[in-house]
């Protein structure tokens, strides 16, 4: 990321993927209702896992959790939450901590990255970090998306039983079921993520509207989750409705938007538009301010223990 100052150090890799992955779980810890939320908004009108008491209709972000917390209980709002931090530690860690790395990579050693190199530096980590992290958001999703029985039962007993279960009836290839759609969905919401971040904290440097600080990086972080919901939120649901599916409901990502696209026609595709933006944008903000603190902690820290006695 830009905003290094000539005095400091710029951290290494091993830094921004450890800082990467534990900003991006305290994000979660912080937004998970409202990806819950976003979740069930999403496969409205599916009908998958609807039975019961979720055959309520969600009205709006703040409907969706209150109907959840009145039917379901107020746990049900982190429902896949260890699924979520598992995800978080393995695939922020690649796709954010690597970023910068890519970028060094693609520009072979040179700091004059343009917005091609930039755009290609973050279709790789994200790939490459769903290539790793699928069955972590696979679990998630199932998670978020279940309702409870009339009988109280659920589909899954908990995360390793739900990663056992998965594998078991719809086979190992079941763990990486949506791994197309997810890989294009974090090309595009990396893409749009973190060159919009770092574009416009590099112009707010340049211009010298702000010091390189809190206030710039919420003013970056916010204006780069906007961005990411408008332009992801179509891929987004439909990842979330094609992982949710039961095997065979649909032949693949395209069939599932297709069907979407005949039967609810294009709205549905910005199904859980709000809480996606409060989401994404409340996320970002957690995680890009959490990040560029915990880099510079860690950075001092390690500068201190090469620092000569």
């Amino acid at each position: 990321m830009v905003g290094i100052k000539p005095t400091d150090v710029a951290p290494c890799a091993a830094i921004k993927v450890v800082g990467a992955g534990t900003a991006a779980c305290f994000a979660d810890l912080v937004t998970f209702p409202l990806d819950t939320a976003k979740v069930r908004l999403q496969i409205q009108g599916e009908g998958v896992g609807l039975q019961g008491p979720g055959a309520l209709r969600y009205k709006g972000v703040f409907g969706t959790i209150a109907t959840m917390v009145r039917t379901e209980g107020a746990r049900s709002l982190y429902n896949g939450l260890v699924a979520g931090l598992q995800r978080q530690m393995s695939f922020a860690s690649i796709r954010i901590g690597l970023y910068d790395s890519m970028k060094v990579f693609y520009t072979r050693g040179s700091d004059n990255a343009g917005i091609v190199v930039r755009l290609m530096a973050g279709c790789t980590t994200g790939a490459l970090a769903v290539a790793l992290a699928q069955p972590t958001d696979v679990v998630k999703v199932r998670f978020q998306a279940q309702v409870r029985l009339e009988d109280g039962g659920r589909r899954y007993n908990g995360t390793m039983d739900a990663y056992r279960t998965i594998a078991r009836t719809e086979g190992v290839r079941g763990l990486w079921k949506g791994c197309l759609p997810n890989i294009t969905r974090n090309a595009i919401v990396n893409c749009a993520e973190l060159v919009t971040y770092d574009l416009i904290k590099e112009l707010i440097l340049k211009h010298n509207l702000m010091t390189d600080n809190l206030p710039c990086h919420f003013s970056a972080a916010f204006a780069a989750g906007f961005c990411t919901t408008v332009v992801a939120s179509p891929v987004d649901v439909v990842k979330t409705r094609f992982m949710n599916s039961e095997p065979g409901r649909y032949d693949g990502a395209m069939r599932c938007a297709l069907t979407m696209l005949q039967k609810e026609g294009f709205s549905a595709f910005y199904k859980g538009f709000v809480p996606s933006f409060l989401r994404m944008g409340s996320w970002n903000v957690v995680m890009f301010v959490s990040y560029e603190q915990i880099k510079r902690g860690l950075s001092r820290a390690q500068q201190s223990w090469e620092a000569p006695s």
